[in-house]
């Protein structure tokens, strides 16, 4: 018998799925060409589901449901409720580039997204591996169909048959991580799975073996260095409304992911994997920055940016355990979380900007299209320099109180390595903001190679403007997120 309790959990998640149901059949009956019934409605769930996230987030209860298959917590709300605003920013931005392109011939686009969201929202939610990867299947079947949705278009179909190939792949390794834990303790439940690594009576060999392949399915979600091989080529070929959903929430679900799987689950394994996440994070701070600056597409700059940003968040991940003791880990775990809705929220604006600057027939990708923004709208190219500039972490904005706060936690966790991780890191975004500078710089100091105006819908114009101004405002006054982020991962690690 099911309770009260364990729908409680999961309401937000039932309207969801009920939702894109219907509007995916209301959908048929839609004759507009830019869909705007299926776009309005679309937008409607989403905005009704973030406000129900964040209520349930605010009253800080912890619930669990369906025999602890599912938590329902303060993290796991606000990322949900993060997730679904993002989704929406996505379909706003996205709306007349898709328009352009055929892309609404039918309404798969608001319906495929809508069922990535609630794939993140199983995968937030999940405390079983079962759950995990049943969310973790939905959001990236989804993907492939977002990425292959310009059916007549060569290099989308490239992007999908590869990010589908070696997500396949990755998905191999995790399911193969699961197994080695599961006949190692017994159960795929991640309380009873850390309780019983608690005890200390499992084989430690098998465990680790287990830990490796999960690590890398782990980290092949996250897209960091050695397993980001499908990050350049899915962004670059998939349409950029596309990229854009894959390059957006689904980083707020990876985290969420990694969190619920390597904390919730496998804290004591936390000298073993943390060794490992170290490793990662210093490969894709290199790779990332150093193969960043050799691109003259903008996706593909900003796919290897995606790198090395999410070498940053690694940072934040290997300093919450210090020698068996958890006493620093709400303080990293939050500045990592911090990072994520940060760069998350500069990422939207990044590819805002792209998706507005192409036109009928024309893709927006190459850095030297932007020749000379500044002087066809100054808007827009103020709203791209302030990403640009976040990105490369220079203050006041948001992008550099993320660095700084995964930086001081690394430092505050008194580590051997931390002043050395610190000072690589730093050196890495040094090397890194010379790739975003030249964006900049062509903006505003090279001639325009087209004398056309930017025109925007007035909705892409005003989400566009705030999503910018956000970007600015976060970083003047971090300290509500922060606080937001805190708490949250305190409840989550006291539970």
């Amino acid at each position: 018998m099911i309770d009260a309790t364990s729908w409680m959990a999961i309401y937000p998640e039932v309207l969801l799925l009920v939702m894109a149901c219907a509007i995916a059949l209301l959908d048929l009956f839609v004759t507009s060409p830019q869909r705007t019934t299926t776009y309005v409605l679309t937008l409607a769930t989403l905005g009704v589901v973030a406000l129900m996230h964040a209520l349930q987030a605010d009253g800080g209860e912890t619930l669990y449901g369906f025999g602890r298959l599912v938590v329902s917590d303060p993290m796991g709300h606000w990322l949900k409720c993060f997730s679904a605003i993002a989704v929406m920013i996505t379909l706003v931005y996205s709306r007349p580039y898709a328009g352009d392109r055929d892309m609404l011939r039918g309404g798969e686009m608001f319906t495929l997204s809508m069922f990535a969201l609630l794939g993140m929202s199983v995968m937030i939610s999940g405390q079983n591996f079962l759950v995990l990867y049943l969310g973790l299947e939905l959001l990236t079947l989804s993907s492939y169909a977002l990425v292959a949705l310009r059916r007549d278009n060569a290099n989308a179909t490239e992007a999908a048959m590869k990010y589908f190939v070696l997500g396949a792949m990755a998905s191999g390794f995790l399911l193969y991580g699961i197994s080695m834990l599961y006949g190692a303790t017994g159960s795929l439940d991640l309380s009873a799975i850390f309780k019983a690594l608690a005890s200390g009576q499992i084989k430690q060999q098998v465990l680790v073996f287990g830990l490796v392949f999960i690590v890398a399915g782990l980290a092949f979600k996250l897209g960091v260095v050695p397993f980001h091989m499908w990050i350049p080529d899915v962004y670059q070929g998939a349409p950029t409304a596309a990229t854009l959903m894959i390059a957006g929430a689904p980083k707020l679900a990876a985290f969420a992911l990694v969190i619920r799987v390597l904390v919730e689950g496998l804290l004591p394994l936390a000298v073993d994997w943390q060794q490992m996440l170290a490793l990662l994070a210093v490969a894709s701070l290199l790779v990332g920055n150093f193969a960043a600056i050799a691109q003259t597409n903008l996706k593909r700059m900003l796919a290897y940016s995606t790198i090395a940003q999410m070498g940053f968040v690694l940072i934040g991940l290997i300093a919450g355990v210090v020698s068996g003791n958890a006493d620093h880990a709400a303080n990293a775990y939050s500045s990592a979380m911090f990072y994520v809705i940060g760069y998350v929220l500069t990422t939207l604006a990044s590819f805002g900007i792209i998706l507005l600057l192409a036109r009928q027939g024309f893709e927006s990708e190459d850095i030297t299209d932007l020749a000379g923004l500044n002087h066809r709208s100054p808007l827009y190219a103020g709203v791209m320099a302030i990403c640009m500039f976040s990105l490369a972490g220079i203050p006041p904005l948001v992008g550099f109180y993320a660095k700084l706060s995964v930086l001081q936690a690394l430092i505050a966790s008194g580590q051997a390595y931390a002043i050395a991780l610190a000072v690589f890191a730093v050196i890495m975004s040094l090397i890194g903001a010379f790739y975003y500078l030249r964006v900049v710089k062509v903006m505003y100091f090279d001639e325009p190679v087209t004398a056309t105006t930017v025109a925007a819908a007035a909705d892409v114009r005003v989400v566009l403007s705030l999503n910018g101004l956000l970007v600015l405002v976060l970083g003047i006054v971090p300290g509500a997120l922060m606080t937001l982020c805190a708490r949250a991962i305190a409840q989550m690690l006291a539970n």
